[in-house]
């Protein structure tokens, strides 16, 4: 990967691509199959996948890649102790079976265990974050210019928490609220909460439950491009080639004081 520049314009134009595949359907009446572990899944959900991984392997043949749907048939590569990607082509399903707009396109770089490259479209609005941790973090709006973004400190008073609408304990949020002094919390679906904190809108995500490497990478990549961090309820940096792809609890943030 000798040009990081060009390697992440190439999965920005990858995730939206997979964007614009994922509204045809979106604009459709499609219909909703259940995977084993029960999750939804849709034909965007699958489209957008094949399309990411054929251009993952065509671009970067040596760098293995783990999709969701490939692995919930399955389907796993070796990701070994190098560089690999991780990809989730349409998290916030929920969110997409229920015309809701907030649902994402996820392509995210792990190197040396760290999520240190990328992407995150969101089709619906047109928007797309892009990250990397040698470079900074960005924001495109429509056919505008991309712009840096980057996260704030944690402010002692009216921190602004971003949970999901549809994961997480509401009794645990509430006690980080009360000892943050925080009366403000902004609900969206899938990785959007991530870049929230990536540009200052938001600061911080408490995630207490499940989640797979997949759900997580690309953002947290473009979290810390932003300056923000993602860290385990112990206090240690989230890490990535873990056993089963399985994440422990987090809190992802914005900047250390």
């Amino acid at each position: 990967m000798e040009n990081r520049a060009e390697t992440l314009a190439a999965i920005v134009r990858l995730a939206e691509e997979a964007g614009a595949l994922i509204l045809e359907i979106y604009n459709t009446d499609f219909d909703v199959e259940k995977k084993g572990d029960g999750s939804p899944v849709t034909v965007a959900d699958e489209r957008a996948e094949a399309h990411i991984m054929a251009g993952l392997r065509a671009m970067t043949p040596d760098i293995p890649a783990v999709g969701e749907e490939e692995s919930s048939q399955g389907i796993t590569a070796e990701v070994g102790s190098g560089p690999f990607w991780l990809v989730d082509p349409l998290d916030g399903t929920k969110e997409f079976i229920a015309k809701r707009d907030e649902f994402t396109v996820n392509i995210g770089l792990i190197e040396d265990g760290r999520a240190t490259m990328g992407v995150v479209h969101v089709p619906a609005k047109a928007v797309t974050y892009a990250g990397d941790t040698k470079s900074g973090a960005t924001k495109r709006e429509g056919g505008n210019p991309a712009k840096p973004i980057s996260a704030r400190a944690m402010p002692d008073k009216g921190a602004v928490v971003t949970a999901s609408r549809s994961h997480g304990d509401q009794k645990r949020i509430q006690d980080l609220m009360e000892s943050l002094s925080s009366d403000r919390m902004t609900i969206t679906g899938s990785s959007i909460k991530f870049c929230l904190i990536a540009e200052g809108e938001a600061d911080i995500y408490p995630r207490y439950g499940h989640t797979r490497e997949w759900d997580t990478a690309a953002a947290h990549a473009v979290l810390s491009a932003a300056g923000g961090s993602v860290r385990t309820l112990s206090g240690d940096d989230m890490c990535y080639g873990k056993e089963h792809l399985l994440n422990p609890e987090f809190i992802a943030r914005g900047r250390d004081s």
